[in-house]
């Protein structure tokens, strides 16, 4: 697996490997692009894939961090550009769901298909394990590394016990203070369901029927607001189902990417 670098700050630093039509991954709040390591074996064999790390989490950890999910999403359209992609399939996790939104509203003719996984249109988000002020509260008193340990643990059923909590844990504590709360902040103001009936090209929405953080609501209002989607939910799962059934997880995003 290759990582990618440049001289330029502003081009983020990714991992990317194999060949064929270009994927992109996107990661989510406290995330990076070492999360996708499964993904990025398993989607190899058929295509060129991408995973940046947003600026201020994962390998990019040095960078300042984006205010607002448009700066995200324009920090990986320019890494895109850089990389001369003109044609993707795209599929963000959490907030990296709300950034793959946001691209492909930005650049809809260039999004092949969209797989959003564990997401919603809304960034405040209904019925969140907690409100996003507190979660802002216990970031700036706890720090971002006993923050992503406490609130890492609500995104697998078995909490702590399951087996990618340490994997997300670690990646999570590389992201700096400062794109932490910047990207809370950044949640909090972005609305992206106006933009739901104009993203045409076909889309697969995943969640794990025990989210804490993207409640049915969230989930249903893509489903039933975006033209051409396809539903999966996935049994037995929270918010980090490509670790907590990685085979099955698989399996349906290929099943679609087929289609």
């Amino acid at each position: 697996m290759a990582a990618g670098a440049d001289a330029l700050m502003s081009v983020l630093p990714y991992l990317r490997t194999g060949s064929g039509p270009v994927m992109v991954l996107v990661h989510g709040y406290l995330g990076g692009a070492a999360q996708w390591e499964n993904e990025i074996k398993a989607f190899s064999k058929g295509f060129d894939v991408i995973a940046p790390n947003l600026p201020g989490f994962g390998d990019a950890g040095h960078l300042e961090g984006c205010e607002t999910i448009n700066g995200m999403a324009l920090s990986v359209l320019e890494l895109l550009d850089h990389l001369e992609v003109t044609e993707f399939t795209l599929m963000g996790h959490s907030m990296g769901g709300m950034i793959a939104q946001e691209m492909a509203a930005l650049r809809p003719d260039t999004v092949q298909k969209l797989v959003l996984y564990g997401t919603g249109p809304l960034g405040l988000m209904p019925d969140r394990f907690e409100p996003i002020t507190v979660s802002r509260e216990r970031l700036q008193s706890d720090g971002v590394a006993k923050t992503i340990s406490r609130i890492g643990a609500t995104w697998f059923k078995a909490g702590k016990a399951a087996p990618g909590y340490p994997v997300l844990t670690k990646i999570g504590a590389q992201a700096n203070a400062q794109a932490a709360m910047a990207a809370l902040e950044a949640m909090a103001n972005w609305d992206g369901r106006d933009a739901l009936g104009g993203l045409s090209m076909p889309t697969l929405v995943i969640w794990g029927d025990s989210d804490k953080s993207y409640r049915w609501p969230q989930v249903e209002s893509l489903w039933t607001s975006i033209p051409e989607v396809h539903l999966s939910v996935v049994p037995g799962t929270a918010h980090a189902v490509h670790l907590e059934k990685p085979a099955l997880f698989h399996s349906i995003v290929n099943d679609f990417l087929q289609v």
